[in-house]
């Protein structure tokens, strides 16, 4: 197979991602959204908000990042962020759903977006820490705006949000400041977020 058959089949593999729902509601509230949804989303999200980013970032780099981290979930399937059972699988699952994937492209593309990935999922430099970042305040922010049901759906309480943000700070300390005070808090408010 030549370089641009390669490459077309790859992006043939990745419309499916269109197909991988998710557990969080657009804004709507009428239906959830799927992780190509999802990656748009948070793209252009970064092309606004990098500006907040606690360090100097490569919005570019952190684009792409988020245009390719939930890839892996057209094999491994979307894991729920509240899902502690399917989340001790996860890192098996998605590792070997990169390789098949990624693998589909020429050999040094493949390698370059599998890296970009690895960088994601370690979140050691600033660009993976603001990726993390969007991907940790977005549900948020559409959980919110669609008040509060994904939230109320799963019982989800108040520590597993916390925990689940605890290094979302790393990223942009002011962005997570603004969703705790503007998407969380006001709904533990309206109790859409359990306390107990």
């Amino acid at each position: 197979m030549d370089r641009l058959d390669q490459q077309f089949e790859f992006i043939r593999e990745i419309d499916k991602e269109k197909f991988i729902g998710r557990q969080t509601y657009l804004s709507d509230g009428l239906r959830k959204e799927n992780d190509a949804e999802h990656a748009w989303h948070m793209a252009v999200m970064t092309l606004l908000l990098s500006e907040y980013a606690n360090d100097e970032i490569d919005v570019l780099k952190t684009i792409s990042m988020l245009l390719i981290h939930d890839i892996v979930e057209i094999d491994a399937g979307d894991t729920y962020a509240y899902d502690e059972e399917a989340k001790s699988t996860q890192e098996a699952r998605e590792q070997k759903a990169a390789e098949r994937i990624f693998g589909l492209l020429p050999e040094d593309q493949g390698r370059k977006m599998k890296s970009l990935w690895e960088e994601f999922e370690e979140r050691k430099t600033p660009e993976a820490r603001f990726a993390r970042t969007m991907d940790n305040i977005q549900p948020v922010m559409l959980n919110a705006a669609a008040d509060g049901k994904a939230w109320r759906e799963h019982k989800v309480r108040l520590e597993q949000i916390m925990k689940r943000n605890e290094c979302t700070r790393t990223g942009s300390e002011q962005l997570w400041e603004y969703a705790r005070s503007e998407f969380i808090e006001p709904n533990v408010e309206k109790g859409n977020i359990d306390t107990k």
